[in-house]
């Protein structure tokens, strides 16, 4: 079991940043590849970008590749999400998830932390 605890969300201007965290309990934590997800309000949830257990292999959904910066630190069990040039269109409660290495889809996900862009 792999339990995951975000932090760091919070109300900025547009054009601003914020840095998420997320820390996890897996002893394993470099076994899993990490990703970030968001949701706004009356939305499905969307992918944002993902890290592979090595830090090797990044991925972005198009709508955030350039501003966000997904990174980690296997030595403190911690995925970062450094979020720059934030949008009114990026406020969203951001989750993040964990994957066993060869395993299909996101089986742990964490409570979830509010960002919220004023214009």
């Amino acid at each position: 079991q792999v339990q995951l605890v975000e932090s760091g969300g919070g109300l900025v201007q547009a054009g601003g940043s914020l840095r998420l965290s997320c820390a996890a309990s897996a002893r394993t934590f470099g076994s899993y590849t990490m990703a970030w997800f968001r949701q706004a309000p009356g939305k499905e949830r969307e992918f944002v970008a993902q890290i592979m257990w090595s830090g090797g292999s990044i991925y972005y959904a198009d709508s955030v590749k350039g501003p966000f910066t997904i990174s980690r630190d296997n030595a403190k069990n911690t995925v970062y999400l450094q979020m720059n040039s934030l949008k009114p269109e990026d406020s969203a409660v951001y989750y993040c998830a964990a994957r066993k290495v060869g395993a299909d889809g996101y089986a742990y996900w964490g409570q979830g932390t509010q960002v919220t862009v004023s214009s």
